[in-house]
């Protein structure tokens, strides 16, 4: 059957909240929706779960399941879910998550009535201490090229760095082979900043359309006396070196200045997470392995002609020339300031 959406679940070890994300998706009000499951090899009662509501409810017939044999981690099952989707248009939703009834539809018609690739809705999030915040776009159509990336790599980030939340052609997925890279950090923010580099109109809603749970630990939720692993913090920054390393016909593009801006501080961000928790961290790193980190992604000449961020850009590339006691040092200053450490 052609399905005009798939609604894309990755679920590993979900039994607590699987119920609640899965009802919430087959009451949508949009009728033509596929609801793609991948078990990425879990132990509990998830996939059981889906299996009785796939029995007993009406739209059970549009519940597909796939499986690993063991788990490959939230990565690769999501790129399993772009091999595998069926409709036109592909929408991630987490297993701990929900959305309202109405999500697909608004997001679908939106598509239809701008023409557009992608669509994103606003969200909430609700903290694990049960505290709500809203982050909520304007309503905004963006139809010429460029204009929705640079709206997206302004400031830090325009856009949520979650890939749930948008619904996006699926045919620009595959016929550009994008994937997520294989990491455990910060996979789901390199995917979708790649993602909008591809994209030449895009819809954003003020309306709320999904209910973001927030459960997963990130260098800023561990606690300050847990011993962390040095290879851990290592995967934040190789995912972020995905950012760096696609240069190409991006150098000639008005949101690359931004771009390397967003790499830089992410690499400064994860160092000041070190250096606040550098008594937990086994085995500890040196100031010289840091200051590796801050290799700016452009040339002096070409941050020299860039017409926004030039003097931050100038700044971070000069910052990482330095001996490494100093750009350290520099670094810890700053997150003093600005109340990172």
């Amino acid at each position: 059957m052609q399905y005009d959406v798939t609604i894309g679940i990755p679920v590993y070890q979900a039994e607590n909240y699987i119920k609640k994300t899965i009802e919430s998706a087959l009451a949508q009000t949009y009728p033509n929706i596929e609801f793609l499951i991948a078990d990425d090899g879990g132990k509990d009662q998830s996939i059981e779960i889906i299996r009785e509501l796939r029995a007993s409810h009406k739209r059970g017939c549009a519940i597909r399941i796939i499986s690993h044999q063991e788990n490959l981690g939230v990565s690769q099952t999501r790129n399993r879910i772009i091999e595998e989707a069926q409709g036109d248009y592909l929408y991630f939703l987490d297993s701990d998550d929900v959305i309202p009834p109405n999500t697909i539809e608004l997001l679908m018609g939106n598509i239809k009535k701008h023409h557009a690739e992608i669509a994103f809705g606003s969200y909430e999030r609700i903290d694990l201490d049960g505290q709500r915040s809203v982050y909520q776009y304007p309503d905004v159509v963006f139809d010429t090229n460029d204009k929705f990336a640079c709206f997206a790599y302004r400031k830090y980030f325009g856009i949520q760095a979650s890939t749930c939340n948008f619904l996006i052609k699926t045919s620009i997925l595959k016929n550009n082979q994008l994937h997520f890279c294989n990491s455990k950090f910060w996979e789901d923010t390199i995917f979708t900043l790649e993602l909008v580099t591809y994209i030449e109109r895009a819809v954003l809603l003020s309306n709320i359309t999904y209910s973001y749970l927030c459960r997963e630990r990130s260098l800023s939720d561990i606690r300050p006396d847990d011993i962390i692993e040095k290879k851990e913090i290592l995967q934040y920054f190789k995912t972020v070196d995905k950012l760096k390393q696609r240069k190409g016909s991006l150098i000639k593009r008005p949101y690359y200045p931004n771009r390397c801006y967003i790499a830089m501080m992410s690499d400064i961000y994860i160092i000041c997470n070190i250096l606040k928790r550098w008594r937990y961290i086994s085995p500890s790193f040196s100031f010289k392995e840091l200051k590796k980190q801050l290799n700016h992604p452009a040339t002096l000449l070409e941050i020299l002609v860039f017409r926004q961020t030039r003097l931050k850009n100038l700044l971070l590339f000069f910052l990482g020339k330095l001996p490494a006691p100093i750009s350290i040092g520099a670094i810890w200053c700053m997150g003093k300031m600005k109340k990172i450490i």
